[in-house]
This record gives structure tokens, C-alpha cells and sequence, in this order.
């Protein structure tokens, strides 16, 4: 408004442009639907879990990626190695991808788990858990948020791959849709599916989730694939 009769000019921000977020499971593990490995160190990928990342790869090899960031678990970086390769990137660790501390449940087999009564409150109200010694599910997706948060301030108007883990994933689409934490487990996410997010002006928009094939919502790379 005129201040001593001077119109004083009202400076608009250009609206913020969108980010695009790939949130690719780590592929199979020689564990994988057995044991809750959590973020016990010393596991990789099964030569099955190779392949799924190498396919992942030449997926994304096309399209035009600005950065490629991974949980620091080993099964995680694996996956991220081939897509950073074939989008020449290199891996950027990011603690936020990590798995949830699942703490004194840290591998533990899943048929054992799966007796315990706690596992209802585990499968029906997960928002109410935490795991004995471990990280809560809802500190585990406010995390993730953060970290979705951070990607968006880096790569305004770009698209990034994430690589993580299950439950990181599945926080961050309910997030993404509005869906309460109490629901999140009816969300799959399968080894190295593809989970894309863009984060606009307007909210997040989710293109695809548990999917394979080329993500939607990149642009494809200028000259084609590396």
C-alpha cells in the first residue's frame, strides 16, 4: 500500500517449479521376505536383486536425471550403482533414506515376528509403535518428509532417483496421498519397483507406485541414452 504517497511496488515470487522424485526400492536380498535385516550392515544383493538393478538402470539411462542419491546400506547402494552409471551420476549418500531402526527386532526372522502380539499393532496401528529400542513409524516418515523436503530445495525443477528401502517408501506415498500412517501398510512396494512423486506449488502429485518400466514424469535425456 502508498507509503507517504509513493506506490510501493509488490515484488512476486515466480511460482516454484516442480521436483521429481523416483523412489526406487534396493532389490532382492538373499534374506528378502525371511528376516527384518533393519540396518545390520553386511548385506547385498542377491544375484537376482543384480539383475532387477541392473534393469532399473537401463531404465532410467534415457531420461534426464540430476542426481541419484542412495540409503548408505549395501543393498541400497547396489541398486543405485547401475542407475548412476547409465545417467552419469555418482551415488550421493543420504542418512534420510536409511531403513527404519527396527532396533531390538533387527534381524529377527519374520515368521517368528509375526507370533508376537505386537505385530497386530505393527500391521493395524502402526502409528502407535514403536520397535523396542528402535525408531517409531511416525519418526520414521516425519524423516522422510525431511529428507523429500531437502531433495526439493536441491534439484527445484528437476528430477532425482532415490533409492531406499520398503517402509521408507510406503511413508512417504501415504504421505503423498493423504492417507493416515494407520493405512500405510496396505501400500506394496515390491524389490526395485520404481515410485515416482512431484513435488509442485500445489502439493505432491503421485504418477506411479510399485511400478516397472521407464518412470513417468522425466524428460528424456538430450542425445538419448549413455
Amino acid at each position: 500500500m502508498p507509503r507517504y504517497g509513493v506506490a510501493v511496488p509488490r515484488v512476486r515470487r515466480k511460482p516454484r517449479q516442480p521436483t521429481v522424485v523416483a523412489l526406487v526400492r534396493h532389490g532382492t536380498t538373499p534374506t528378502t521376505g525371511k528376516v527384518l535385516p533393519g540396518r545390520a550392515r553386511g548385506l547385498h544383493l542377491s544375484e537376482a536383486g543384480l539383475g532387477e538393478a541392473r534393469r532399473a538402470g537401463e531404465h532410467f539411462g534415457a531420461l534426464e536425471v540430476a542426481a541419484v542419491y542412495a540409503s548408505p546400506l549395501e543393498r541400497a547402494r547396489e541398486t543405485a550403482s547401475p542407475i548412476a552409471r547409465a545417467t552419469g551420476q555418482r551415488v550421493s549418500l543420504e542418512r534420510g533414506l536409511l531403513e527404519c531402526d527396527f532396533g531390538e527386532w533387527t534381524g529377527a526372522e519374520l515368521a517368528r515376528l509375526r507370533r508376537l502380539p505386537e505385530w497386530k499393532t505393527v500391521q493395524r496401528h502402526p502409528s502407535g509403535f514403536r520397535f523396542p529400542g528402535g525408531e517409531s513409524f511416525q519418526e520414521l516418515q516425519t524423516r522422510l518428509q525431511t529428507t523429500m523436503g531437502l531433495f526439493c530445495e536441491r534439484h527445484e525443477g528437476e528430477a532425482v532417483v532415490a533409492v531406499s528401502h520398503a517402509d521408507c517408501i510406503k511413508a512417504v506415498v501415504a504421505l503423498a496421498l493423504g492417507v493416515p500412517l494407520d493405512l500405510f501398510q496396505r501400500i506394496v512396494i515390491s524389490p526395485c519397483s520404481t515410485t515416482t512423486i512431484v513435488y509442485g506449488a500445489e502439493g505432491p502429485v503421485v504418477l506411479a507406485v510399485n511400478s516397472y518400466g521407464p518412470p513417468a514424469g522425466f524428460r528424456p535425456r538430450k542425445g538419448g541414452a549413455r
